[in-house]
């Protein structure tokens, strides 16, 4: 008896030794993917932590952009890779969106993955091109409502956040606005700029630069609050748009299967990351704002985005395919 249990302690210490849970991790580089290009707002968000979590985690932390399918490929080899901590991956929307948006998926934004951490938050604001004769939401309300179909809206693609935010834009103010939509945010903006379509809904970063030149005119931000870059900029629900909400957030996520105390680990290293100034002010001056979470939360987060995403993308008849 007493050799047996010997030999069980052993085996014990032994596997404890061998898994990453272990004291031990992180002791080798950290693989953080971001399945978009860079330049992109995933991308800056993975360049803006990365350091950060290096720092606090004391090994290096290297960022894989793995672009392609909307984000796809890179969550495929996010989902696939070893749940062993040292791959994690860093999404927007679509982590959310893409499910409902692609009949075959090779991915699950629930089933495999387990949360780390919300990581930042950013808003979508409304504009509408200089020539369009509103001064605020109200104004374009009305004008929408008396002229159905004849007003548009640009956006980044079908099934991109413009996209969503102006088809939920519509059924929240009963009106029916023409969707133009174009290849990236870019070239949507530069037609909302040019007056070749009538209103967007651009990343509040891109554009901020037009509304303080007055080359755009800011008629409601879609966050729940102002925002601090345009703090003379109401809310669309401040503005009369009962209950409008949508913001860009980026998650961080790992494997399903990784272990809960390497996830506690990361989730450490992130709170800690987010809460120095730098970093703070670094994703203020990208006009983001840190989304601190605990793992549970950011998990309960992203599947409400989902659900409320299909119910949209489903109700909308919207497919990526």
């Amino acid at each position: 008896m007493r050799t047996f249990l010997q030999l069980l302690g052993a085996v014990i210490a032994m596997a404890l030794s061998h898994t990453p849970a272990a004291q031990t991790y992180p002791s080798q580089p950290i693989r953080m993917i971001a399945p978009f290009p860079p330049g992109g707002s995933v991308d800056i968000g993975a360049r803006l932590i990365a350091e950060p979590l290096a720092s606090e985690l004391g090994v290096r932390v290297l960022i894989d952009n793995r672009s392609g399918a909307s984000g796809n490929i890179g969550m495929e080899a996010a989902a696939r890779a070893a749940p062993d901590g040292y791959t994690i991956v860093l999404n927007t929307i679509p982590l959310a969106a893409n499910q409902s948006l692609f009949d075959k998926l090779s991915w699950d934004p629930i089933r495999d993955f387990v949360a780390i951490g919300m990581v930042a938050t950013s808003p979508h604001v409304l504009v509408v091109a200089p020539k369009l004769p509103v001064s605020n939401l109200a104004d374009l309300v009305r004008l929408a409502r008396a002229n159905p179909g004849k007003l548009s809206y640009a956006s980044a693609g079908v099934g991109s956040t413009f996209h969503f935010c102006g088809e939920m834009f519509k059924d929240a103010t009963g009106t029916f606005i023409l969707h133009v939509p174009y290849r990236g945010g870019g070239p949507a903006l530069l037609d909302t700029l040019a007056g070749q379509v009538d209103m967007s809904f651009p990343a509040l970063a891109a554009a901020i630069p037009h509304v303080k030149a007055g080359t755009l005119r800011a008629l409601g931000v879609t966050g729940t609050t102002r925002s601090v870059q345009l703090p003379d900029v109401p809310s669309l629900a401040e503005a009369g748009v009962k209950d409008f909400q949508f913001t860009q957030w980026l998650a961080l996520l790992a494997p399903v299967g990784t272990p809960p105390a390497v996830v506690a680990r990361l989730n450490v290293a992130l709170k800690a990351a987010l809460n120095s100034k730098d970093v703070k002010d670094k994703f203020q001056a990208q006009a983001f704002e840190s989304f601190i979470t605990t793992p549970e939360e950011a998990g309960r987060f992203v599947a409400g985005e989902t659900q409320r995403l299909a119910k949209l993308i489903k109700a909308k008849g919207i497919t990526a395919n």
